[in-house]
């Protein structure tokens, strides 16, 4: 009976399970097309949403007569109302699903009152018909935007920009000697000109604090997933933390017995919007 060996490497585990480094790429990719046709839909919406609010606020009689809806002007006025406060809630959150879903909402409230409409003018069932249908095209709009939204949300990328940073670099010094430099994670402000400070809570745990757009500045709390002495920390941010993030650092000796190769990669999940895209772009930066 033949004996079947099966020889497990140092990457076996969870690890063996990982997508390749190009199909993650392509997937993050995809999430990321996918999020700026959200966003790009979202914006169109809500300028649509304000256009419409100033029409039925300005003109609630002749926008009734159009649509079929007679003689209720406070009401399309209070849609007018809602569609402005919609319209201005998307333009300053476009990555939020959560203003399309209120659009598909008001939508939905539309539609019953043109339905209410219809049942009781025969006259004007043709011009309420025809408002339905526009009605519902719109509603097919927000809900395709907030569906897309909300995948790249379930993706992490709805609000967030993912900036990833690899650096290798070849120091005059041995393996060890910088193994401790960068174990004291308040080091790393002397050269990381995106931080502002670093610091250390104890064995694994440290506070962070990092320069934005405007002057302003953005904190979180990390902690140490792996300490390997003279070869690798790796360290990640904490749950709840305005920027998602994750960094290592490698400590290889150079091939010619000079120095020490130093292997950096981090990865930060921004905030998206013009105020992410700045921070991401400082973020960015080389360590």
């Amino acid at each position: 009976m033949a004996t079947q060996h099966t020889t497990h490497s140092p990457r076996s585990g969870p690890f063996n399970r990982m997508q390749p480094r190009s199909e993650r790429q392509r997937n993050g990719q995809q999430n990321n097309n996918n999020y700026e046709r959200g966003e790009k839909l979202a914006v169109g919406l809500g300028w649509f949403s304000i256009g419409l609010g100033v029409t039925a606020l300005a003109a609630p009689r002749q926008l009734g007569k159009l649509i079929g809806v007679k003689d209720r002007p406070g009401t399309l006025r209070a849609i007018g109302a809602r569609e402005i406060a919609t319209g201005i809630g998307i333009l300053s959150q476009p990555s939020n699903p959560a203003w399309l879903w209120a659009r598909v909402a008001g939508d939905a409230m539309d539609l019953s009152l043109l339905g209410n409409a219809a049942s009781n003018s025969r006259r004007s069932k043709g011009r309420v018909t025809a408002g339905a249908i526009a009605v519902a095209g719109v509603t097919a709009l927000d809900f395709v935007g907030g569906q897309i939204l909300s995948r790249s949300q379930g993706n992490g990328m709805t609000a967030r920009r993912a900036v990833r940073v690899h650096h290798t670099m070849r120091i005059n010094r041995s393996a060890e000697d910088l193994y401790r430099f960068w174990h004291d994670f308040e080091n790393l402000g002397r050269f990381m000109k995106h931080l502002e400070s670093v610091h250390v809570m104890g064995d694994k745990h440290s506070h962070w604090v990092a320069k934005a757009p405007a002057g302003n500045t953005v904190a979180w709390d990390a902690e140490v997933v792996t300490d390997r002495p003279n070869e690798m920390i790796a360290w990640r941010s904490l749950p709840g933390a305005s920027i998602d993030n994750s960094g290592s650092v490698r400590f290889e000796p150079a091939r010619n017995g000079r120095g020490t190769d130093v292997r950096v990669e981090m990865t930060y999940n921004a905030p998206g919007g013009k105020f992410g895209q700045a921070i991401a772009k400082m973020l960015g930066e080389e360590p």
